[in-house]
């Protein structure tokens, strides 16, 4: 039994109970092409560069006073659209890509390229689609788009990229073994992940298929991206799970929890998205039925395992000394930054009550909380890639300013929220009539602006360290 799979147990004391631990690591395949890890991991960081950009001209046009130097409303929504789909959908296909990637068998390698490819053109037209396309920007749920030619090009070229890495993912699935481990729950998560993905795309494709082509705009694509865009949630939030659980055993937490029920609450996790398939033959996709169906999916299946399991993230993190290996600090920000975030956001759904800010504030901070777990894999996988760890203060420092700045953001959007404040406008379409409707947007918009400065030093940080060490990471190819 390896030493970073096997279950362990805490030193006992005189009278004290046994209790039994486990680790979570996952070893990369030797044989796999890390050309194409990498190559995820620059389209991740692409995306986040230019989703940044357009986040600060978005949170401009939101922040009382500064926004009068803006084209407010139109130009309010064309950045949101753009950064939303950069930051959300490319970033997180990216480090999905990444995973799946370190995990998968070495076959049929021409296809996980030629995904790659058409990501990083589909991800190109979609970030110039305000430039040169332009087009309507509809704020449909999950997928915004700009209702233009060069922008949905984009997003379907993206969508066949999508299709064909969870195609050749399927094909290229690693084998779990009959001794479970936590590796092996690991694994199972990531496969877990591209199954979800996979019914993600065929409910795109059903809803696409179905749609009664006599709506247009909102109402069009709010039921062509509604049943795809929900079972995609699973798909983030198994990777999220497999990312909490690397994180801790990275930093030294030894976690209550062992293997085989970490694989059922990884597989409650998915088995909810199942019900998506249901949604679509018990009811037509423009009935609001259908529209629950997929809102109740998503609300059972991802509750029943992120407590139990971020329980015994916090369980092992609190008994467990303080690592001081060099890069540990960050692992643990990023963790800890993650859990508070996705918790604040799931606290917030609770309170929703009409179509106000507090439903950007709450799926803010689910979607962070995913974001976080996924920079904390980042700075664990570089040492791995033949890179520099990253360390040191800025390392250190931009989960917790990264964090920090999005709970600020959110906090802002539920004060507001509390008062009415409206979601997806901008400017003097807020309605801002008291002090502290203005105070809660302009706490919107610090928090929002100390988060980029976090999200920026991200892409510093990993760019310091594939810089680092790139000619040590081209030998460790060789």
């Amino acid at each position: 039994m390896s030493g970073e799979a096997a279950a362990t147990r805490e030193p006992s004391h005189a009278g004290a109970a046994i209790v039994p631990t486990s680790r979570y690591t996952l070893s990369l395949v030797r044989q796999s092409d890390r050309s194409l890890v990498r190559g995820w991991l620059w389209l991740g960081l692409l995306a986040l560069v230019v989703s940044g950009f357009y986040s600060i001209l978005l949170v401009a046009s939101r922040t009382p006073g500064v926004n009068a130097w803006l084209p407010v409303a139109d130009f309010f929504r064309v950045a949101l659209v753009v950064h939303v789909d950069l930051s959300v959908l490319v970033w997180f296909l990216a480090l999905s890509g990444m995973l799946w990637s370190l995990s998968c068998r070495p076959r049929a390698t021409p296809l996980a390229w030629l995904a790659m490819l058409l990501a990083y053109a589909g991800t190109l037209l979609i970030g110039i689609a305000p430039f040169v396309g332009g087009g309507e920007p509809i704020m449909a749920n999950y997928i915004p788009v700009l209702d233009g030619s060069v922008f949905l090009a984009g997003l379907g070229i993206l969508g066949v990229a999508a299709a064909l890495l969870v195609l050749r993912s399927l094909i290229a699935a690693p084998a779990l073994g009959l001794e479970l481990d936590g590796s092996g729950a690991l694994r199972f998560g990531l496969n877990a992940s591209v199954v979800a993905t996979a019914i993600a795309l065929v409910a795109f494709a059903a809803s696409l298929w179905l749609t009664p082509a006599s709506l247009e705009g909102k109402a069009y694509y709010e039921i062509a991206f509604w049943g795809g865009g929900h079972a995609l949630q699973f798909t983030w939030t198994l990777l999220m799970l497999v990312a909490w659980l690397w994180l801790a055993s990275a930093v030294g937490a030894r976690l209550p929890l062992s293997p085989r029920i970490a694989l059922l609450l990884l597989a409650l996790a998915l088995v909810s998205v199942f019900m998506t398939p249901y949604a679509y033959l018990a009811h037509d996709v423009a009935t609001v039925e259908h529209r629950d169906l997929h809102t109740w999916a998503m609300r059972l299946g991802g509750g029943v395992a992120i407590v139990p399991i971020g329980l015994a993230v916090v369980v092992g993190l609190l008994r467990s000394p303080r690592s001081r290996e060099a890069g540990h600090d960050a692992l643990r920000a990023a963790l800890v930054a993650s859990m508070l975030l996705f918790a604040a956001g799931g606290v917030i759904g609770m309170f929703i009550s009409g179509s106000n800010v507090k439903i950007p504030a709450h799926y803010h901070g689910c979607i962070v909380g995913v974001t976080l777990a996924l920079m904390g894999l980042v700075y664990l996988l570089l040492p791995k890639l033949g890179y520099q760890t990253p360390q040191g203060r800025l390392a250190h420092w931009q989960p917790v300013l990264y964090g920090g700045g999005q709970l600020m953001h959110i906090i802002g959007l539920v004060w507001s929220g509390g008062y009415g404040v409206q979601r997806k406008v901008a400017g003097a379409e807020q309605v801002l009539h008291s002090k502290a409707e203005i105070a809660g947007m302009g706490l919107m918009g610090l928090g929002g602006l100390i988060a980029i400065i976090g999200g920026l030093m991200f892409v510093v940080v990993v760019w310091n360290s594939l810089r680092g060490n790139a000619g040590k990471a081209a030998r460790s190819l060789s």
